[in-house]
């Protein structure tokens, strides 16, 4: 993403955003469309710990994918009945051309019969095959050790990470879900989670958690 934003774009209100979140897909409607493509892509956020977890532990407002940047093309041309929207500082570029593409890297399909947004597309940085960390990208991991898979073979992210980008500025329900997973976490994955948080969130709450 560069520095600078496009000219143009809307704001939406929060009543709004949700408006148009009604009827957001599930991770198995997306896993559905993406069956046959080959660029790496993961079920993230809350959903991610819910297949995790292997339950719905609450309600979700929307359904977010990540996908490596080169590999967006691949993924958007499996929705061609559908309009891709950049999001990015609050404001979102209808049917986003290359340059609103270029200064973002969140993107929203949407229905453009009802106007509703289905899913939210990541275009995460990445060298090649490995997984580069848009928080700070010193965290460079092999695909294979951000995702895995439920039985149904749907991807999603390890929750230790899923987990790390929660930390930034924890929501009630960020905490809640930190809470809930904490439990399910064996020692590896509470270490990797308490290393990378002493890294890019230093005292943070959850590490005494963490190290108790």
């Amino acid at each position: 993403m560069t520095e600078s934003l496009p000219p143009g774009g809307v704001v939406l209100g929060p009543g709004e955003i949700d408006a148009r979140w009604a009827g957001a897909w599930r991770p198995e409607q997306a896993a559905e469309r993406l069956a046959r493509v080959r660029t790496p892509w993961y079920v993230a956020a809350g959903w991610a710990l819910d297949l995790f977890r292997g339950e719905q532990s609450r309600p979700h407002g929307d359904l977010e994918i990540a996908v490596p940047e080169a590999g967006f093309p691949e993924v958007r041309e499996c929705f061609p009945e559908y309009e891709f929207d950049a999001v990015g500082s609050g404001r979102v570029w209808a049917a986003a051309g290359t340059e609103a593409l270029a200064a973002t890297h969140q993107t929203r399909m949407r229905d453009p019969a009802s106007g509703r947004f289905l899913l939210d597309v990541f275009r995460e940085p990445h060298q090649g095959g490995t997984w580069i960390c848009r928080r700070d990208p010193s965290i460079r991991l092999p695909y294979d050790a951000v995702i895995e898979r439920t039985a149904h073979g749907v991807p999603y992210l390890v929750p230790e990470v899923a987990l790390l980008f929660k930390a930034k500025a924890p929501r009630p329900k960020d905490q809640a879900d930190f809470e809930s997973v904490l439990p399910l976490l064996n020692q590896r994955r509470r270490d990797l989670l308490t290393g990378w948080l002493h890294r890019v969130h230093p005292g943070h709450p959850w590490l005494a958690v963490l190290t108790q």
